[in-house]
């Protein structure tokens, strides 16, 4: 049952951001990082007790990635080795919640791996954006509009 809740709010979740124009980007931030607490979730299948442990946690070790992005703009090299500092030491704090080395690895995995489809859905959009410069992009009124064939109108017959 949860299962299937988690998978519907993913769903929906994915379905309204990928078909919505670009929305501010304060907006665009909360939606991204909605879709991403739910896919972790799923993908962890975490409980109610494990997510209230584990998202504190997680904040903590996504502020401390953020500063390594900060202070090693220039230098990849001191970033990946921060990068794996900061993994090993919110390991033990995963493991407490999460209980095995499985599920830890499973969650760098799903973090991975979630921005990986973040990043290739950004490039197919570029592309897309791209090839459609120069066209005439479709107000809301003409995207809308169907097409004016021959409709039959319920309860008359031809």
């Amino acid at each position: 049952m949860i299962k299937k809740f988690y998978f519907t709010l993913l769903f929906l979740l994915l379905h309204s951001y990928f078909c919505k124009a670009q929305p501010p980007q304060g907006e665009n931030q909360n939606r991204l990082e909605t879709i991403k607490i739910a896919y972790i979730t799923k993908e962890l299948n975490l409980s109610s007790e494990e997510a209230q442990k584990f998202w504190p946690a997680y904040n903590g070790y996504m502020e401390e990635i953020k500063q390594a992005g900060t202070k090693y703009q220039d230098d990849e090299v001191g970033y990946e080795e921060k990068v794996v500092e900061i993994k090993k030491k919110y390991k033990g704090n995963f493991q407490k919640v999460l209980g095995s080395d499985a599920r830890v690895n499973k969650m760098f995995t799903a973090d991975r791996n979630y921005r990986d489809v973040l990043t290739r859905e950004l490039q197919n959009r570029q592309k897309l954006r791209k090839q459609n410069q120069g066209q005439p992009v479709p107000n809301k009124n003409q995207r809308n509009q169907q097409p004016q064939g021959n409709k039959k109108k319920p309860g008359h017959k031809n």
